[in-house]
């Protein structure tokens, strides 16, 4: 379950991520509250997985996901530029995230 938690909670981070963007310096107040509610979400998603997982190996899951999703939805949503150099930096991020995961008990 914690795995679980931990997932969920960086893809809460890609929300609030995305939202930020859009909240433009925060002076649309929607997109403000989402980033807002999903930081909050997010980091409460990830203190529970850390009661179990080690801190090193959560943060660094918790990162990982926020940082490749929100390069997928930058290139998917925004409109940002995708090279190949770009895709070998996520697959590396990729990479060690599962080495991460295997590296853990």
């Amino acid at each position: 379950m914690p795995w679980v938690l931990l997932v969920v909670a960086g893809l809460f981070e890609v929300v609030w991520a995305y939202s930020m963007k859009l909240s433009n310096g925060f002076t649309h107040l929607t997109y403000s509250l989402i980033t807002l509610v999903m930081m909050t979400a997010s980091f409460g998603l990830l203190s529970l997985a850390m009661r179990s997982l080690p801190l090193g190996t959560a943060y660094t899951i918790w990162t990982g996901v926020g940082a490749v999703g929100a390069f997928v939805v930058g290139i998917v949503l925004l409109g940002e530029q995708f090279s190949l150099v770009r895709l070998c930096a996520a697959a590396l991020i990729v990479s060690g995230l599962v080495l991460m995961k295997l590296s853990t008990h």
